[in-house]
């Protein structure tokens, strides 16, 4: 497969980094030749040093002959211009990082796709949209629906009071479980664990169950006593910040603390009426202390500044705050974060990776999660007649080491799955997969 892609930034270079292990033939343009250097001769792809809405410029890159092209430039203007001309140049398929809402409405959809944008993504969207899912419950890391939340994915973290501890998983109420442990992140290592493996103390487990066991799973994860989110405290009055008040459940007052009264008077604006806006240093103590934080479940640090927000969610943890949430942009510090216990991390950059990534696949993907500490996605394939998954049991089915089927959703219902179960044509396979073998799992559902 040709993937071009324009602009050498931060989501541009995670995301060539990340598709150039999969032996895809991947060019990155770029008008900075300096950004370029630097990835050259450490990863498998070619680099353009020309400008993606410069006619000649894509004609080079070989545009006529790309199976995707993705506008991940910062501005939302050149990645759509980029991406009309690629089109028009020959490109099969085009993606456009944006920033503006009012074009994601599905009535927009036939008019971009008419001018040559066939998808559109908005990192900010969808990392506002995790952020609510995480602060939703105060004792879950990660929550993932599929197909309407008739199977979730839970991500916990094993604390001292877990029922589970220490006993081997085959041992764990047998054929009758109502969830599928899929994965344990151990330190730097996740585990795709099988029948004699166990929990043991600081794991994050990640679950796949149905929503009536979720009391079940809180219990058995000594999770009963965290208190329900009510309040949210936000650090950082950035689009991020605007997108996650949008989505916040009715019953959650929210603050959000900016330091720039300019900032503040725009998003007075912006935001919802019952949204507090307080101008001041989010770093203060004495003013997080005089706004509530003692009383807020959920302390969110959305500066633009990764250390920041690390450093703010520990103070936040050290007053007492249950559930806390880092946006986390330097990749290199994510370990760090989970290492200091800070909470969930947000990473737009992986976000949005994994929503391209889905778009590159051949089988039928409606979603795709990059799970941002264990180094491991999530997907929901949907099962074609005649595909290799549906002729034999899961048992015999060989599938791939570090690839493991969580559950499947047949005709709205959340099933989970054994060695025995045989899954059938439109069924809705959720598929735990390490590192970069989203690949290979894909060849079973073709």
């Amino acid at each position: 497969m040709k993937i071009i892609i324009a602009g050498a930034g931060a989501v541009g270079t995670h995301l060539a980094k990340l598709l150039s292990g999969e032996k895809q033939d991947i060019i990155l343009m770029d008008e900075n030749e300096e950004k370029l250097s630097k990835l050259d001769s450490n990863f498998d792809l070619m680099t353009v040093n020309a400008s993606p809405t410069s006619i000649s410029g894509l004609k080079n890159a070989g545009v006529a002959g790309a199976d995707l092209f993705i506008g991940v430039m910062p501005e939302e203007s050149r990645n759509m211009t980029a991406c009309m001309l690629a089109t028009n140049l020959g490109a099969k398929k085009t993606v456009a990082r944006i920033d503006n809402y009012e074009y994601l409405l599905p009535k927009h959809k036939e008019f971009f796709s008419h001018l040559g944008v066939h998808s559109l993504i908005y990192p900010e969207m969808l990392a506002a949209k995790e952020i609510v899912d995480a602060i939703k419950m105060s004792w879950i890391r990660q929550w993932w629906e599929f197909c309407g939340g008739a199977l979730v994915l839970i991500g916990t973290k094993m604390r001292e009071t877990a029922e589970i501890l220490n006993v081997p998983l085959h041992e764990l109420g047998g054929r009758n479980i109502p969830f599928h442990i899929v994965a344990i992140k151990r330190g730097n290592e996740t585990i795709i664990p099988r029948g004699d493996d166990t929990i043991k103390l600081h794991d994050i487990v990640y679950f796949t169950t149905t929503k009536k066991y979720i009391p079940y799973i809180r219990k058995i994860a000594g999770k009963e006593n965290y208190a329900d989110v009510r309040n949210v405290m936000i650090m950082g009055g950035s689009r991020i910040a605007v997108r996650t008040t949008q989505y916040v459940p009715e019953y959650m007052q929210v603050k959000i603390i900016e330091n720039d009264i300019n900032r503040c008077n725009r998003l007075t604006e912006v935001v919802d009426d019952k949204v507090m806006i307080i101008n001041g240093d989010g770093r203060d103590m004495d003013l997080l202390l005089e706004e509530g934080l003692r009383n807020t479940e959920a302390f969110v640090a959305l500066t633009d500044n990764s250390e920041t927000n690390i450093l703010a969610c520990l103070a936040a943890k050290r007053m007492g705050v249950t559930k806390t949430v880092a946006e986390v942009e330097n990749i290199d510090y994510i370990s760090m974060a989970e290492s200091l216990d800070i909470g969930t991390v947000i990473n737009k950059k992986m976000i949005a990776a994994s929503h391209i990534y889905q778009m590159m696949l051949d089988a039928d993907v409606s979603n795709v999660k990059c799970l941002t500490f264990a180094n491991a996605d999530v997907a929901e394939f949907t099962v074609k007649a005649g595909s290799r998954i549906t002729k034999d049991a899961i048992k015999d089915m060989g599938l791939p080491k570090g690839v493991t089927i969580g559950g499947l959703i047949r005709n709205g219902e959340g099933i989970l799955v054994t060695g025995n179960t045989i899954i059938q044509p439109e069924d809705h396979v959720v598929v735990f997969c390490l590192g970069m073998m989203i690949k290979k799992a894909e060849k079973f559902f073709n």
